[in-house]
């Protein structure tokens, strides 16, 4: 990458592009603190919720979140509302796209900089996680959100070039659009074709963000990863999300018995948060070509039906679900009208049987996704599994849970 891309055109200040808060235009809402073990905080002061556990856990260290947080809590420049830290308006110092952006350069640089091809792959994921969450919560029609993003996938490609195992770009045809791209993470130490996991994600994340979970828990298990994704973000851009929003999907599995390195009669679906919507789907609607789905504190009703529940979601999510349903200027009425339509029992599919197997886990409290939510899911197959998490220790009931997830996904890709 050109070295001017880490000075003068990367931080040159810029003062056209809307603020990121501004580009949904739904009341603002006062919500009680909100703690996520997936989704962070909703904290005073900011309009974006701070995810530190996450963003630790894909590599970030909590001092450097902070040091980077505080740059941006400290400054002095105009904010699109006063009382929000990260709304500095401008591509410039204090603007949280700007800050997480120079960070990740610093961490581009070294990777430049550094002859050893595994520390040098490091140093590129360090930067690539980085420029993701410059990007986050990806609203559409963030245009330096959007420049985050390329710079975050061209970063995680030359990183996923010198780590372990083998990552291939596939790009899929999408019928009446634009095509999608899928990255195929392939362990190394194991032969083709591969076992493989479909991975759906969150709503307010990129494909990129993934890497710690192939490398940890995927890869030790012989089993590659694909990820896609989910509309209207990443190279997925072009495609809003619809009632039928597993529609991608479908087409990416459809088209797997096409790609020499994947076993297609062993693939199963992982999806967390929204994505876990999509999965579910799937273990309806492509029951044949899934050995098994697996759930991680899934969006799939109750969130979707309830004005109560949806009352006490941080703007920053609503605004999300607003952006990826192409009704950033829509009434409140009208998108939770609109809502209601993507609940999977709503649409008719969830509460009746499937064969596919299915997990699903969830954490105590959670306001995204209740308890009832995971055992409607377990219910709803023949070999249904519902998965408690505890509060804490956090990081450690993550990884448990992922771990056990990962087995039960092995058992039924083994069958």
């Amino acid at each position: 990458m050109p070295s001017k891309n880490l000075s003068e055109e990367l931080f040159k200040p810029r003062f056209k592009h809307p603020e990121t808060s501004t580009l949904v235009g739904r009341r603002r809402h006062a919500t009680p603190p909100v703690h996520s073990a997936l989704d962070g905080e909703s904290q005073r002061g900011w309009y974006r919720m701070i995810n530190k556990l996450m963003w630790s856990w894909r590599g970030l260290s909590p001092q450097e979140i902070s040091e980077v947080l505080a740059r941006i809590a400290i400054s002095r420049e105009t904010h699109t509302h006063d009382a929000l830290l990260d709304t500095v308006v401008g591509y410039r110092g204090g603007n949280w796209i700007f800050e997480w952006s120079k960070q990740a350069a610093h961490w581009q640089q070294r990777a430049l900089e550094t002859e050893a091809d595994q520390q040098a792959g490091k140093y590129w994921l360090h930067a690539a996680n980085l420029f993701s969450v410059a990007a986050y919560p990806h609203i559409k029609g963030d245009e330096l959100a959007e420049q985050a993003q390329t710079l975050a996938n061209r970063a995680y490609e030359e990183a996923t070039q010198r780590l372990p195992g083998e990552l291939k770009e596939l790009t899929f045809s999408i019928p009446d659009g634009s095509p999608v791209i899928g990255f195929l993470h392939m362990p190394a130490g194991v032969d083709a074709p591969y076992p493989t996991v479909l991975l759906c994600g969150g709503l307010d994340g990129l494909q990129t963000d993934h890497y710690r979970l192939f490398h940890d828990f995927f890869a030790p298990r012989g089993i590659a990863m694909l990820t896609l994704d989910m509309p209207s973000v990443g190279f997925s851009s072009k495609w809003t999300l619809t009632q039928d929003s597993s529609f991608l999907h479908q087409q990416v599995l459809r088209q797997l018995e096409n790609v020499p390195w994947i076993d297609h009669a062993r693939v199963a679906a992982l999806g967390y948060r929204f994505g876990a919507s999509v999965a579910v789907r799937l273990a309806y609607l492509e029951a044949p070509r899934l050995r098994a789905v697996a759930c991680l504190g899934p969006i799939v009703h109750a969130l979707l039906t309830d004005a109560r529940q949806q009352r006490k979601i941080p703007d920053m999510y609503m605004d999300v679900l607003a952006s990826r349903l192409g009704m950033a200027s829509a009434s409140d009425s009208a998108l939770r009208t609109e809502l209601n339509r993507y609940s999977l029992k709503v649409q008719g599919l969830l509460g009746r049987r499937t064969p596919t197997p299915m997990l699903s886990a969830w954490w105590p409290n959670d306001i995204f996704s209740p308890e009832e939510e995971s055992r409607l899911i377990a219910s709803s197959s023949s070999d249904g599994k519902a998965l408690a998490i505890p509060a804490s220790p956090v990081m450690q009931s993550l990884n448990n849970a992922l771990n056990e997830i990962c087995d039960w996904l092995l058992k039924r890709l083994k069958r």
